[in-house]
C-alpha cells in the first residue's frame, strides 16, 4: 500500500519558486499537460467518504500516458497523507477505462486541465501547477514529513498555509462559489 505525503501551497507566481529551486540545487524533470477526469457512483459514496477515483491523461515531450488513480481518505498529520493506488494503462487505456468505469456504475463528475512542471529536490518531487479558475500551486511530495518540511524551507515556503484538499475538491468549491454548473474546465474556456 503506497502512502502519498504532500504539502500543497497556493502561490501568486511560480517564477520565484523556479529561481529558489535552482538556487537550492533542484533539477528540472519535465513539463506536463494533464487532463484529470474524476468519477463517482450515483450515491456519491466516494466523495462522501473522502476517497477519489481519477483517470489522468498526461502529455509530455516523452509522449502520452494514462493513469487510473484511487485515493483513500486523508490520514492525520501536518501534511496531506493518504493511500494512493495507481495503475498505468495502455495506448487505448483512456477510452477503454471510461467505458469500464461507466459499465460499473461510475459517472464522470468533473474534468479539468492542469499545467505542471516537475522538479526534483532532496528526494522530493516538487510540482509547479497552473490550474484554470484556481491559480498557481506548489506541491511537494516526498518520503516523509521531515524531508518535505526541509524542502519547503529551502524554497522559502515553510510556515505558509498548507491546503489539505485535492484539486477536485478545490475546483468543486470554486464552481459552487461562482454558481457554475460546468463540469469541464479548460484553459481555453
Amino acid at each position: 500500500m503506497a502512502i502519498e505525503i504532500e504539502a500543497k501551497i497556493k502561490v501568486e507566481s511560480l517564477e520565484p519558486i523556479v529561481e529558489r529551486l535552482r538556487e537550492a540545487g533542484g533539477k528540472f524533470e519535465s513539463k506536463l499537460s494533464q487532463r484529470d477526469t474524476y468519477f463517482n457512483n450515483t450515491k456519491s459514496s466516494l466523495t462522501k467518504s473522502g476517497r477519489g477515483l481519477r483517470l489522468r491523461r498526461e502529455v509530455s515531450d516523452d509522449g502520452e500516458k494514462t493513469v487510473l488513480t484511487f485515493k483513500g481518505p486523508k490520514q492525520k498529520g501536518p501534511f496531506k497523507s493518504r493511500q494512493e493506488i495507481e495503475v498505468g494503462l495502455g495506448e487505448d487505456g483512456f477510452s477503454g477505462m471510461v467505458k469500464l468505469l461507466s459499465g460499473l456504475g461510475f459517472e464522470q463528475v468533473l474534468v479539468f486541465e492542469k499545467r505542471r512542471k516537475v522538479w526534483l529536490l532532496d528526494g522530493c518531487q516538487v510540482c509547479l501547477d497552473e490550474v484554470p479558475l484556481l491559480g498557481n500551486f506548489v506541491e511537494v511530495e516526498g518520503p516523509d514529513e521531515n524531508v518535505i518540511a526541509e524542502v519547503l524551507s529551502k524554497i522559502q515556503l515553510y510556515g505558509l498555509e498548507h491546503i489539505n484538499k485535492g484539486y477536485a475538491k478545490l475546483m468543486r468549491e470554486k464552481l459552487d462559489e461562482i454558481s457554475s454548473d460546468k463540469t469541464e474546465i479548460f484553459f481555453d474556456s
